[in-house]
């Protein structure tokens, strides 16, 4: 005896969403810019105006976005699977995902160096041994993420961030169509009775 159990599993194979900053203005306090995503304590900077393109190269274009007085947060409308960007910095940083409850994920993603900035023309470089601009670094959480909090100086302007980049959480399937133990029961009683006498009659005549 079996059960069948149809389920919708369209559009659960998601598609990344990358976001480079481009077309904000410099200075420009980032919040609610993008559709679903809300950011606190975030600026964006481009280069050869706000941003020093020597030691803090974009990785595309002329923007990305710098951690303004405090701790940069990212809260997402809906839960996502990953998270990943290019980092610059001048603080060793830690990234810590949240689930939907605002508790902690695991675990803290830190990054490889204390200084990865690049080099201002001329012998002076400020980046640790071994460092590039523009390191990537990502989490998971097959549960979801609802918040991203990334920390480097705890004033802030420590780090930029360019090519956001995210996957929305696959939706739960849904039943479509299901033929329960009970139903399939009852059926069968109402056939077995429809046979019973289907056969009482052929014996009578």
């Amino acid at each position: 005896m079996s059960i069948l159990v149809v389920f919708a599993v369209a559009g659960s194979l998601q598609a990344d969403v990358v976001i480079d900053f481009e077309g904000l203005s410099d200075s420009t306090t980032l919040t609610d810019q993008y559709t679903g995503l809300t950011f606190t304590n975030a600026i964006v900077l481009s280069a050869g105006i706000g941003l020093n393109e020597f030691e803090v190269p974009p990785r595309s274009g002329t923007n990305v976005v710098s951690d303004n007085n405090g701790a940069m947060v990212i809260d997402f409308a809906s839960p996502i699977q990953s998270f990943a960007g290019y980092f610059t910095y001048y603080e060793a940083l830690t990234i810590q995902a949240f689930d939907e409850a605002l508790s902690p994920l695991s675990p803290i993603v830190q990054s490889m160096y204390n200084i990865n900035v690049g080099c201002d023309p001329g012998p002076v470089c400020l980046g640790d041994t071994g460092s590039n601009p523009n390191e990537y670094l990502s989490l998971a959480s097959l549960g979801g993420i609802s918040r991203i909090i990334i920390t480097g100086d705890p004033s802030g302007g420590s780090f930029a961030l360019d090519d956001l980049t995210y996957v929305p959480a696959a939706p739960v399937p849904e039943p479509v169509d299901v033929i329960s133990l009970p139903v399939f029961l009852s059926a069968l009683l109402v056939y077995r009775q429809i046979r019973i006498r289907t056969t009482n009659t052929q014996a009578k005549a």
